[in-house]
């Protein structure tokens, strides 16, 4: 009788055991539609997988995991100016403003470098001047110098008279100076070739300097002394007074 009953108990034992994973699997399916929306997995259980090494045997089961929907992307944008509430006239007018400022940098830039540059020939006018007694040779060196001399400093001076200039800008310090020299060696640079032009002259005559041509060295001497003040004004550190 007990041998019976022991039968049947395993009977029904082994019964529930067959119809507990389709109750477990009713039970968690709900119907429920699957928003897409959402980055959904689902593992099912793998009893059939296979490597390159053959069928993966019962005891290295494992759950493998399936996408069933990707989650929208929604792409990464840096705000427009106008978002932050720059108007299009006032981003428009700081560009061109911009461009502005770096040309005037760009062309204030080449001139002072021209501006040292021309530096070299300068002084080497005044120490090739010709004395009294000079040749024609000597006279001709001289003033071929000056010749190149003055070339470069009308181009260098060019750049500084073709620089636009916002009309906000105030001259200040050491530029003041500097723009106040120019109205020495500037008009220097014109009369000095003229006058050694007449003094040439005369010297190739056999003459005597005389009237005008005479100053072709004072002149001279103050255009190039006011020249270097005008480098030496924008060169050195004044002790950062603008």
């Amino acid at each position: 009788m007990k041998l019976e009953w022991i039968r049947k108990g395993s009977a029904v034992l082994c019964a529930g055991l067959l119809l507990m994973p389709s109750v477990c699997r009713a039970g968690t399916d709900t119907g429920a539609p699957t928003d897409p929306s959402f980055q959904t997995l689902e593992y099912a259980w793998n009893t059939n997988q296979t490597n390159e090494e053959g069928p993966v045997s019962h005891d290295r089961l494992s759950f493998q995991p399936f996408l069933l929907a990707e989650a929208p992307t929604v792409p990464s944008a840096s705000p427009a100016l106008e978002d932050l509430g720059f108007t299009q006239s006032q981003t428009q007018g700081d560009a061109d403003r911009q461009a502005l400022l770096d040309k005037r940098s760009h062309m204030l830039k080449i001139h002072q470098r021209l501006g040292l540059i021309t530096a070299v020939p300068l002084l080497a006018t005044v120490f090739l001047a010709p004395g009294d007694h000079s040749t024609a040779s000597q006279r001709d060196i001289h003033a071929g110098v000056a010749m190149l001399t003055v070339t470069l400093y009308f181009t260098t001076a060019s750049y500084a008279l073709r620089a636009p200039k916002p009309p906000e800008t105030k001259d200040r310090g050491p530029i003041r100076l500097h723009k106040a020299l120019a109205w020495i060696h500037f008009p220097g640079m014109i009369l000095t070739p003229i006058l050694g032009e007449l003094a040439y002259a005369q010297e190739s005559k056999g003459e005597k300097v005389t009237g005008l041509a005479a100053y072709h060295g004072t002149v001279a001497s103050i255009t190039v002394a006011s020249y270097l003040a005008s480098i030496l004004a924008v060169s050195i550190n004044w002790g950062g007074g603008n």
